[in-house]
């Protein structure tokens, strides 16, 4: 039997598989409302089969968002939209889940299609970034403001607000993002945090803003649905987070109720030595999941149905997410269910197209 399509069950939500869609930002919101594009290409998704979709990173303020752009959860009008595609990817079994982010000092960019460059506070469409310190990612970039502790409570307060609205828009997984350069990557990070208060310094100080914000989040989100969160496992550069930082997190992740780690890598540097290729940074996945006990999940080029298979069969990850792939192949899960021979079921829709074995 397949174990990439064997069934997951954590706290009371069952995935029929071990595929999810990773959150991939689309660039194609206004003023933070999902629309059309998002409905179909998520649903896309869904009717290809996935366990698991995973909204975009989406913004729990409007400061807090990487480009004008982006998807968000700020406001209460927000949460019609969200609730029909989350009501559509129900209605093909699979679980809806989102990402709630805030850029930190990487926000306030144009989309990649329009240059991708950093967007000044006073230019049309800019605003003001914050960070843990004021230190730029690139020295091109405006610098960002230090954030004051009236300014890490209000941050902690989105977050929780944000829960709130997930809950009530019908998610069922949420996933804070702690990765990739963002805010609460960039406290953690020696190279960002220059800090020397209670939120700077020390490894137990420069975790405190995460550890703050999942104990709120906690006070909202129902106790049945999981809690993921997505880290960067390493730097890849001298001085900065670690994969033992990343063991010892875990770890105090898993005390604090967090039930899965989502193991991606880089971000918080320019131009960092990352050694990309296929499953590079399933090692991170494997490596926090055997040292913790931890549920991970592996992301990071896998694109392909017996490589998939191997990650869960040999216990590196519990899910693997998928993100380019997906976008190459929306109706992946079906097809590696067919390469691996695992039968599940396709849409009554698409049932007459279904491959036969031979």
């Amino acid at each position: 039997m397949s174990q990439l399509f064997s069934p997951l069950k954590i706290k009371e939500i069952e995935f029929k598989n071990r595929i999810a869609v990773s959150p991939m930002c689309q660039y194609s919101a206004k003023d933070g409302f999902a629309n059309d594009w998002h409905l179909v290409h998520l649903g896309s998704r869904a009717v290809g089969g996935a366990g698991l979709i995973i909204l975009e990173a989406t913004a729990v303020s409007p400061e807090g968002r990487i480009t004008p752009d982006d998807l968000g959860i700020w406001q209460d009008a927000h949460l019609s939209n969200l609730k029909r595609i989350v009501a559509f990817i129900k209605e093909y079994g699979t679980v809806a889940g989102i990402q709630l982010a805030h850029a930190g000092r990487k926000a306030s960019h144009r989309s990649p299609w329009k240059g991708g460059t950093a967007i000044a506070p006073e230019e049309e469409h800019g605003w003001q970034t914050v960070a843990p310190s004021a230190v730029p990612f690139t020295a091109s970039e405006p610098a960002p403001l230090a954030l004051d502790e009236a300014g890490i409570q209000k941050v902690i307060t989105d977050f929780r607000a944000a829960t709130a609205r997930a809950a009530e828009a019908g998610f069922e997984i949420i996933e804070i993002h702690a990765a990739h350069g963002y805010l609460f990557h960039e406290f953690l990070s020696p190279l960002s945090n220059k800090r020397t208060d209670t939120y700077g310094g020390s490894f137990e100080n420069r975790i405190r803003f995460l550890l703050e914000t999942i104990e709120a989040v906690k006070e909202v989100w129902p106790a049945q649905y999981p809690l993921f969160v997505r880290i960067s496992a390493t730097d890849w550069t001298e001085g900065g987070w670690t994969g033992e930082d990343s063991i010892a997190l875990a770890t105090i992740l898993k005390e604090k109720g967090v039930d899965l780690i989502d193991c991606s890598t880089g971000g918080n540097v320019p131009k960092a030595p990352i050694p990309v290729g296929p499953g590079y940074q399933v090692e991170f996945a494997e490596s926090i999941r055997k040292e913790t006990g931890i549920l991970t999940g592996a992301v990071g080029m896998i694109t392909n149905a017996s490589q998939a298979e191997a990650i869960i069969a040999d216990g590196q990850a519990d899910i693997v997410l998928l993100a380019r792939e997906m976008l190459r192949d929306p109706y992946f899960p079906l097809h590696a269910a067919h390469e691996l021979g695992a039968d599940i079921k396709w849409p009554d829709q698409y049932e007459r197209a279904k491959p036969r074995k031979a």
